[in-house]
């Protein structure tokens, strides 16, 4: 009965949200508090949800501080040379654009956090697409998917767990799934390039008018289309008549976002805001360096290695209190819904392994696994990755379902390491499940409805995370 119910709980917060019947905090609220109900543990819900509130505060309180930081490093211009070179090779052209966005993401989660990764991305590309009418649940997904890839890193958390749960060494499992976590990165790059081409197809060959200005930013000029739905017409029509062709599913949210505020994107690439500190770049990037090393090294746990950055960064950039007051102001509407969302989380995922729905639902999963399958539990396992990584967290999967798995395959001769990196594969997919807080920070900046980023990417990043294990398949790492 739980495994139902916690399917059910899922199915009905997926559809609530993807129907826009309701917003994602309430749902992540609401519909398990009501399950926990019709479970009989009514009673205690509160323990429950403080049970989740405590697992997930830390990483609350990471993304707080750390949308503080690197929001602060946007402002003072440190990425502005990223922002430049991408935007020298995507021009104005559609499907450079899509491409450029798969590689800003790309670059970025080298970090391994893909908070930082949405932030940084979004904050370059979000101008182009706004000014363009291009579709944003387009760079949400191809940035999403990009860091899913790139978050099976040793030091992104999924390699690291699948490490200390089956007591390997993250090297071992990692150093030889990088074949085909390269065709995963290629196939998100083939999928970027033909994601273009239908944005090229629909919005037709555009031009900015001397898009870059002094090295810098994108002057405000007038867009204008030529050779409207690429059919070669050397008519010039503004841009604003181009947005009405057939498109991708992805192009109706759009149209309601493009109509507000089109300019506001483009602040954090004015080549002249009063928050740039050029005098201060090289202590900026090495104090970027010096965090993104410490988080990799572990030296301090992340949340206060993102709190010593964020007030470091405060006090030397904007060392007069009002201005710090102002860049906090500035960046209180993501810090505010970014951390209200984890919370919201907290209840979703406190009810689902307090109740024992989890535990119920990964049983299940197991048991239904054909005795056939046994010698091919690698396969089995790559497969499993994609809806248990996407319904749980990392942690529940890694922890809890993948040590049962091993178990499983061990007996058929199938080693702890084939089944490691075959539980990486589901990444990728993973990284826009509603359980993972660095997807509100992308959707919140991008200003997309959830529901509409989860319809736009789940298909594609199936298909990137099934690229991924026919790869692992192919060369024999799985």
């Amino acid at each position: 009965m739980l495994t139902i119910l916690g399917f059910a709980m899922i199915a009905t917060f997926l559809v609530l949200i993807m129907l826009k019947k309701m917003s994602p905090i309430a749902a992540l609220v609401l519909i398990p508090a009501l399950f926990c109900v019709v479970v009989g543990k009514g009673a205690k819900l509160g323990d429950y949800v403080i049970d989740g509130v405590t697992s997930l505060a830390p990483t609350a309180a990471m993304l707080m501080f750390a949308i503080v930081y690197f929001g602060v490093m946007i402002d003072v211009g440190l990425f502005d040379p990223i922002v430049r070179g991408i935007l020298k090779f995507c021009k104005a052209d559609p499907l450079r654009i899509v491409i450029g966005t798969a590689l800003l993401a790309a670059i970025v989660s080298l970090d391994g956090d893909g908070s930082t990764t949405f932030m940084i991305t979004v904050s370059a590309m979000y101008p182009l697409y706004k000014r363009l009418k291009m579709s944003l649940v387009v760079m949400t997904g191809v940035a999403a998917m990009a860091n899913g890839v790139m978050n099976t890193l040793p030091w992104g958390g999924p390699t690291a767990r699948a490490a200390t749960a089956l007591k390997l060494d993250a090297s071992d499992i990692f150093v030889p799934m990088i074949p085909a976590l390269a065709v995963g990165l290629l196939f998100v790059f083939v999928l970027s390039y033909v994601l273009g081409r239908r944005e090229r197809a629909r919005l037709g060959v555009l031009t900015l008018d001397e898009v870059l200005v002094e090295e810098t930013g994108v002057k405000e000029t007038e867009t204008v289309l030529v050779g409207s739905g690429g059919s070669g017409d050397a008519r010039r029509t503004p841009v604003r008549t181009g947005g009405s062709g057939s498109g991708t599913d992805a192009d109706a949210p759009d149209e309601k976002a493009s109509e507000d505020g089109d300019d506001d994107g483009f602040k954090p690439l004015d080549p002249h805001r009063s928050t740039l500190r050029p005098r201060l770049y090289w202590f900026n990037a090495l104090l970027t360096v010096a965090l993104l090393t410490a988080m990799i090294m572990e030296y301090l746990s992340i949340p206060v290695l993102f709190l010593l950055g964020a007030a470091l960064a405060l006090t030397v950039n904007f060392p007069h209190i009002p201005d710090q007051k102002a860049r906090l102001a500035a960046h209180a509407d993501n810090v505010l819904n970014v951390s209200g969302m984890v919370f919201a989380a907290a209840v979703f995922t406190g009810v689902l392994q307090g109740t024992g729905m989890v535990d119920h639902m990964a049983e299940w999963m197991v048991d239904v696994i054909p005795e056939g399958m046994g010698p091919h539990m690698a396969l089995v396992t790559g497969v499993l990755s994609l809806p248990l990584t996407y319904f749980m967290s990392n942690d529940g999967f890694y922890f809890g379902v993948l040590p049962v798995l091993a178990e499983a395959g061990a007996a058929h001769g199938v080693t702890p390491l084939e089944m490691a990196r075959a539980s990486l594969v589901g990444q990728p997919l993973h990284m826009s499940s509603p359980l993972v807080p660095a997807v509100y920070v992308l959707v919140g900046m991008a200003k997309v409805e959830f529901g509409d980023h989860t319809r736009f990417v789940v298909k594609w990043a199936a298909c990137t995370c099934l690229a991924i294990l026919g790869a692992g398949i192919l060369f024999g790492i799985v």
